[in-house]
């Protein structure tokens, strides 16, 4: 364990580095902040944390730099969440107020954290998979083609033309619609299956054809649509920090062209925690001088999605951490008034 004079002499460091993208050295750690000790006990201590990998210096002249083991510590022990100012509330409840649907919310989120955090921005879409039905409706286009649009809790919304194996009235129309909902609606997705399989039975033997093909249609869209989407925004913000690559800003763009890792770097849309991956921590090779701040978002108290951003290690964390939960707060906010 380390004592809490050391811990305060990672977190000046952290919070220098971050601020300056010098090196630290010692002397400008007692100018810069009140440490209460001298210049000789701050080299002592930064001797220590490079000896236990929190730090480390990248040329024999220079000051020292964070580790990944040291950002670890710093987030894990030393950084709070950096509270948004009433203002910066203002203008992201203001911004995302204006989204007309789901699309747009996602869009106007991606840009939206782009701009706060000035580093690449990740929303994955509400999951259908955690979605549940607010309501089916069924339109009559004619006598026997119908259009079905199905509303989930998340503001998405999906159409399908059903073409029907013989003309469908209008009164049967509404008995199946009024029926439909009567047991879809509020439940989850996962559970529609077995809520409707019966539904057939309650009609009469010449539309039962049909009713069997607009149920087909509806199961068919539950499935279709349970794959996870992303929107990616701000990438050009990399070209900010080509210095905090050590080689290459390219594994960090081919990588961010992978939904697949994008979705596992967010990790699991049920759990609505805080989660930051630093460096190393990152499986994939491409994003190992990166870090990942996402947090889950949802119009309940269970996630359905994940959104978050990633950057240079060298990051401020309290303000990205900030900024993240701030977003997700409202955006779950505009998922259940929506």
């Amino acid at each position: 364990m380390l004592s809490e004079r050391r811990l305060e002499v990672l977190r000046a460091i952290v919070q220098d580095y971050v601020g300056t993208e010098e090196p630290v050295g010692s002397k400008a750690l007692t100018e810069r902040h009140r440490l209460g000790v001298s210049p000789a006990t701050v080299r002592n201590d930064m001797a220590a944390l490079e000896d236990e990998g929190y730090i480390a210096q990248p040329h024999t002249s220079a000051g020292r730099i964070p580790t990944d083991k040291g950002y670890r510590l710093f987030v894990d022990k030393l950084a709070g969440v950096k509270p948004m100012t009433a203002p910066e509330r203002r203008a992201i409840q203001n911004f995302l107020d204006g989204a007309v649907d789901l699309d747009d919310v996602v869009g106007r989120t991606v840009r939206l954290l782009a701009q706060l955090t000035r580093q690449v921005a990740v929303v994955q879409y509400p999951s259908l998979t955690r979605s549940t039905v607010r309501h089916v409706e069924l339109l009559s286009l004619a006598p026997a083609r119908v259009m079905l649009v199905l509303i989930t809790d998340t503001g998405r919304v999906e159409q399908r033309m059903i073409d029907c194996p013989a003309p469908f009235g209008e009164t049967s129309l509404a008995d199946l619609r009024a029926r439909l909902n009567s047991r879809v609606a509020g439940r989850r997705f996962a559970d529609v299956p077995q809520l409707v399989q019966d539904l057939p039975d309650a009609f009469e033997a010449e539309d039962r054809g049909t009713v069997a093909t607009v149920l087909s249609t509806l199961l068919e869209t539950l499935v279709e649509e349970t794959e996870e989407r992303l929107m990616i925004g701000g990438t050009a913000n990399l070209t900010r920090f080509g210095h905090d690559f050590p080689l290459t800003i390219r594994p960090v763009l081919e990588a961010l062209e992978e939904q697949v890792v994008l979705l596992k770097l967010l990790g699991e849309a049920g759990d609505s925690s805080m989660t930051v991956r630093i460096g190393h921590e990152n499986a994939y090779e491409g994003l190992n001088s990166t870090s990942v701040v996402s947090v889950g978002y949802g119009s309940g108290d269970e996630a359905v999605a994940k959104l978050g951003v990633v950057g240079p290690t060298r990051m401020d964390y309290p303000g990205t951490m900030g900024a993240v939960r701030a977003v997700a707060r409202y955006v779950g906010q505009i998922l259940a008034e929506s």
